[in-house]
Formats: structure tokens, C-alpha cells, sequence
């Protein structure tokens, strides 16, 4: 299969490449994706995991309630689609999220994707099950949420303390995906069981995690791959020489400069190479409980002042 690059690369040090077959534009089936991963995660759970060591790669196994609207370039709320749901509605007093559940879903060992599902996930990221993750790096995401309830054999609904209108926000995250009710913590660490486009087949720590097609997905036609493979390589120097030497048929723009990114093109004359403008952002969390950050106002000042249209 003859094989053609396309990079996309920022100013400010990013740079994606991606090995796509001509024969990849009339969306034909086949191949196997091969693509670096800069980390070993401590295990295949996403809602144990703190970092996208895991839900990278666990993304495509998974599927969420919602998504946002990977061809739009920003996430907002109007930008999230649907997934397992296919339609939500708020109640008056915006505290009540009814979504509207897709049927006919399995998951990859055959059983129903149902409600209780989605209850049983959400219980268990809130602390109310009696299964208990192991870690919970999340929790607080859902301090609001009171509970969730079945409402009928295709509705659930997220009851929430106040109206928090970005609630489905965080539903769209990479790292919302909904676990099944009949599958333990313990096992979702090693062998997880999704409904998404791709099944879990094997993880070798420090060498490579591999997905293979889900032949019986709920979206027809897809996935358009066999499968992907992801090989752990930590070192980011060592995955640009894969990515020049065709071992692998993506990279990530993380830690990329410009100069490596003209080395690159020199040692890789088939890429193509798009520079845009490139913005970054960074997180920080603070204990709500512990003083001084206990206080809501000293909160409220360490966020305008983190704001960008802040003049301080």
C-alpha cells in the first residue's frame, strides 16, 4: 500500500503526522494504525487514571453519553454531539439532565448496553457504589451531581444540587466514558470491556498497548481500521526517528520545535507540512477544603487573575 504523510505543525512547537493511504479519502477499510506512546500507564482504567496515558488510547474502546465535535476546533457547549445518548433535554429548573439512550448497543462481550450502565458508572465516580475505584482522581467533578436515576429502558437522568448549565461539559471529556454495570474495577484495570469502535486485546507495559476492529459497532461501517497499535516509547527523540524512518504512522506535536520539525522534513521529503498558530494552556488545582483556598473569594481572584483579559 503506497503510503503519503500529512503533518500539521504549530510555532509554537507542535507537530502531527499522519500516514494516510490515498485510497484513506474514499474512506477505505483496512490497515493497521501504528502510533508512539510517550507513556506506561499504570493501568487500562480511564476513571482510575489522572493523565491520557490511558485515555488515549482507551478512547477508542470506550464510548461517552456525549461528545465534543471533533471537526469543530473549539469545545464549547454548543459544539458537543451525541454518542451513547442521542438527544438530552433539561428540566425547568435546569437541576434534572434526561438523556435519551441509544438502542441495539452491546458491549465487546456480547451483553446489553443499558441505563443502569450509565448509573452504575456514575455511582461509582461519585463514591455512592458499592464497587469503589481504586484512585478517583475525578471525584470532584461531581460534588454537585446528587444522584442518577433510571428513568425507563432508554432514559436516564442526572440529578443535580443547583443548576450548573456546563454539566455536559464534563460528560463530553475524553475521560467520561461509560464503564458497564457486570464488569469489576479490578478488571477494567487489565482487560476492559467497551462498546467503542475498537476491543482491547493486549497490554505489555513499556512495549505497546493493541486495539483490534469491533466487527459488531453500533455505528455501521465503522471503524475503517483493523486496528491500532500503540508503542511505548518514552523517549521523544527516539519517536521523531520512528516517526522519519516509517516505523510508526503518527506522532504528536508535544515537545516539538521548529528546527527538529525542518529536521523531519529533510529526513521525511513525502510529509506535508501545514504551520498554524499555536495556543497552550495549563491546569491548576487547588484543595477547596484546605485554607486559604477554602475561602470562594480568594478563589474567585486566583481565577481572574489567571484569566487572559486580566490587565494585572
Amino acid at each position: 500500500m503506497k503510503r503519503r504523510f500529512r503533518t500539521f505543525a504549530a510555532v509554537a512547537a507542535l507537530l502531527i503526522a499522519v500516514t494516510i493511504p490515498v485510497e484513506a479519502l474514499a474512506q477505505k477499510a483496512g490497515g493497521i494504525l501504528r502510533i508512539p506512546h510517550a507513556d506506561s500507564p499504570a493501568s487500562m482504567s480511564t476513571h482510575e487514571e489522572a493523565t491520557r496515558s490511558t485515555a488515549t488510547p482507551m478512547m477508542g474502546v470506550f464510548n461517552n453519553l456525549v461528545l465534543f465535535d471533533q471537526h469543530v476546533p473549539q469545545n464549547t457547549l454548543s459544539s458537543i454531539v451525541p454518542d451513547l445518548a442521542v438527544a438530552w433535554t433539561w428540566d425547568e429548573d435546569k437541576t434534572a439532565l434526561t438523556f435519551h439512550l441509544r438502542q441495539g448497543v452491546r458491549w465487546h462481550d456480547g451483553k446489553p448496553f443499558s441505563p443502569k450502565d450509565v448509573k452504575c458508572t456514575w455511582d461509582l465516580l461519585s463514591g455512592t457504589s458499592i464497587e469503589k475505584l481504586r484512585v478517583n482522581p475525578r471525584r470532584s467533578w461531581y460534588r454537585n451531581l446528587e444522584e442518577v436515576t433510571v428513568d425507563s429502558d432508554s432514559e436516564v437522568t442526572f440529578h443535580l444540587k443547583r443548576p450548573q448549565p456546563f454539566f455536559p461539559v464534563l460528560l463530553a471529556s475524553a475521560v467520561s466514558p461509560v464503564f458497564p454495570c457486570h464488569v469489576s474495577p479490578a478488571q477494567m484495570r487489565q482487560h476492559p470491556i467497551g462498546t467503542g469502535p475498537f476491543k482491547f486485546m493486549e497490554y505489555k507495559p513499556n512495549e505497546s498497548i493493541r486495539l483490534s476492529r469491533n466487527t459488531d459497532y453500533w455505528k455501521p461501517g465503522r471503524p475503517y481500521l483493523d486496528g491500532i497499535e500503540y508503542t511505548i516509547i518514552s523517549n521523544l527523540s527516539t519517536r521523531m526517528l520512528a516517526f522519519t524512518a516509517g516505523k510508526v504512522d503518527m506522532t504528536f506535536p508535544y515537545g516539538v520545535s521548529i528546527p527538529v520539525l525542518r529536521e523531519i522534513k529533510s529526513q521525511a521529503p513525502q510529509a506535508i507540512c501545514e504551520t498554524t498558530v499555536a495556543t497552550g494552556s495549563r491546569t491548576l488545582i487547588v484543595n477547596r477544603t484546605a485554607p486559604p483556598f477554602d475561602n470562594p473569594e480568594l478563589r474567585r481572584a486566583m481565577v481572574w487573575i489567571a484569566s487572559p483579559l486580566s490587565t494585572s
